[in-house]
């Protein structure tokens, strides 16, 4: 729902601005409409919770046209950024390790977050080999990305898959 316009506004006075960007007081509201319908324009509120409501003259149909293309000149303009994803599992030999990072980097390299999560299907097996296999695989990925990441989050202890958000470095 857009400002109100014309006969709806419902104010007894309101202070004028006009076409130019004029002030030109404070006025009964009938007297500032029929200001605005003898230059052919639109009155427009601006501003209804102050002590006194403020209207502009303006064409209303060019305003929101305007308003429309601003936003979508903005929304143009914004970068998204996305979550990338990469798996790897406990025991990862480094060559592979090597080759997932390449992966990260690229992202990295787009503005992308990533996340590096750890795939621990048969965790009895993962525990057997050594319960502190996760942390130090996470500890040797961020030495790997140095400077190129910042470590952003990890996933609590008690979570079932474990892994650690990256965000590009600025």
């Amino acid at each position: 729902m857009g400002p109100r316009i014309n006969n709806r506004i419902f104010a007894k006075t309101v202070q004028v601005i006009s076409a130019d960007g004029q002030n030109l007081g404070i006025m009964p509201t009938s007297q500032a409409l029929q200001m605005a319908l003898d230059e052919g324009l639109d009155l427009v509120e601006l501003n209804a919770n102050d002590a006194v409501t403020i209207v502009k003259i303006m064409d209303y149909g060019k305003f929101k046209y305007e308003q429309k293309k601003r936003a979508s000149e903005a929304k143009k303009n914004q970068k998204t950024i996305e979550v990338k994803e990469v798996w790897v599992k406990p025991f990862i030999e480094d060559n592979d390790l090597n080759i997932k990072l390449r992966k990260v980097f690229e992202f990295l390299g787009e503005g992308n977050k990533v996340k590096i999560s750890v795939m621990t299907r048969g965790s009895k097996a993962v525990l057997a080999r050594g319960k502190d296999a996760v942390p130090d695989l996470f500890a040797r990925i961020l030495d790997l990305i140095g400077e190129k990441g910042v470590l952003e989050s990890k996933s609590k202890p008690d979570e079932r898959t474990k892994s650690i958000l990256i965000s590009p470095a600025k």
